[in-house]
């Protein structure tokens, strides 16, 4: 791609993280590519192209599952006329559409450590914001005023999170004031948005470091307001622990290259808040099942302030809380119902993280673990030692009296 622009007159660069992680000895996961060549020229070069975007006009090269993504050099605002920039007044960016030089490119960019370009004609990095010699120093640092730019974009203080978490660099001194300072700019983008850059945060395999970092930097708030408020809290002196275990538990399956869904990762994220809801509703005297089930929709509710959640996830998710205490009442046909149930998997692993955090009987998902192992035969022996004698013998049939 970068020799069929170069061989059709234009300039092409590979940019970004792609630079970045080659740098640090790491295998990219996608590769960027900027050109001086207009969206519609690069169109014309490949047939396998398609333009998208409001904000930017991209170029989206397809190679069955892989995409390659073509940029046109981008100005800086102040360096663009009138109609290609549309501002709101708190300075945050709506549309961009202004087209540049290769330097106003570069400084256009997040970061210093995104802003390198990998030069195809003699084969060297072209850096014009210092990001060889913070590469090289460990350091993430925005390009321009930090101030500036995170009001044009308040998630770039998410994306400095994400990357932070990710290659292990410190963020510095002058970006990490201005998050502090900031975050409450992340109320005013759309919740949709939110959604997608809290799974880039949490399916990136760092999952951990990164919710470490987002409430260090005081923004987790900002994202899942009613579990920031319900980690406030210990129980019995005691830190609660499921969100940091739930976490620990995706990293090591992405590291595995086993799935990890959204539903099961938002079930963790907004377990405590309902958990301790339901708590509450059954101590003012509402059933069990009653108390989860209105403590899940007043959570999720609050939850869609803040970032949507599509109900393909919030459904199975429900389904995962709905079924915690389910779980514990095996007796009878009660336990073969929800071993049968298309979502048990899900349920009893989330099970195994609630008893490791101490918030549920661990006996009880030891005896789910071994329910699944054995035969049918064991299966049924295992059930019958809950079940009372007189429900397994049936009721009774009752005495008839002389007249009858």
């Amino acid at each position: 791609m970068l020799y069929r622009l170069k061989n059709a007159g234009f300039q092409a660069y590979l940019v970004g993280g792609g630079v970045r992680d080659l740098l640090l000895g790491r295998e990219p996961k996608d590769f960027d590519i900027a050109t001086d060549a207009l969206p519609d020229e690069v169109r014309k070069l490949f047939r396998n192209c398609r333009l998208i975007g409001r904000r930017f006009r991209l170029a989206h090269i397809i190679f069955g599952r892989e995409i390659i993504e073509v940029a046109t050099f981008r100005a800086q605002a102040n360096d663009a006329g009138e109609g290609g920039i549309e501002q709101e007044e708190n300075g945050r960016l709506l549309r961009d559409n202004v087209y540049g030089n290769l330097e106003q490119d570069a400084w256009r960019r997040d970061f210093t450590i995104n802003a390198l370009y990998y030069n195809i004609e003699d084969f060297s990095v072209v850096d014009y914001t210092g990001g060889m010699d913070d590469i090289e120093a460990g350091l993430l640092r925005v390009i321009g005023d930090p101030e500036q730019r995170f009001r044009e974009d308040p998630v770039r203080m998410l994306r400095a999170v994400r990357f932070a978490a990710k290659i292990g660099f410190r963020v510095d001194e002058a970006s990490e004031a201005k998050i502090y300072e900031l975050g409450h700019l992340l109320q005013g983008i759309p919740a949709a948005r939110l959604f997608d850059e809290v799974l880039k945060l949490f399916l990136g395999g760092y999952a951990l470091q990164t919710f470490e970092l987002l409430r260090h930097y005081d923004l987790f708030e900002h994202l899942f307001p009613a579990t920031e408020a319900a980690l406030a809290q210990e129980e019995n002196h005691f830190p609660l622990t499921l969100v940091t275990r739930a976490l620990a538990n995706t990293d090591e399956r992405i590291a595995q290259g086993k799935p990890v869904t959204p539903a099961f990762l938002y079930a963790a994220l907004l377990w405590e808040p309902v958990r301790q809801q339901g708590l509450r509703l059954q101590a003012e005297g509402v059933a069990e099942q009653q108390a989860f089930n209105r403590a899940a929709q007043a959570v999720i509710a609050q939850q869609l302030q803040s970032t949507s959640l599509p109900r393909r996830f919030s459904t199975p998710m429900q389904e995962i809380w709905i079924m915690q205490p389910r779980l514990a009442k095996r007796a009878g046909k009660r336990a073969w119902r929800l071993f049968e149930h298309p979502r048990f998997r899900a349920a009893y692993d989330f099970l195994l993280l609630c008893a490791e955090a101490g918030e549920a009987d661990r006996e009880v998902a030891e005896w789910w673990t071994r329910f699944q192992e054995v035969d049918e035969d064991e299966r049924a022996a295992m059930v019958r030692k809950l079940t009372p004698k007189r429900a397994r013998r049936g009721r009774r049939p009752r005495k008839q009296t002389p007249s009858e």
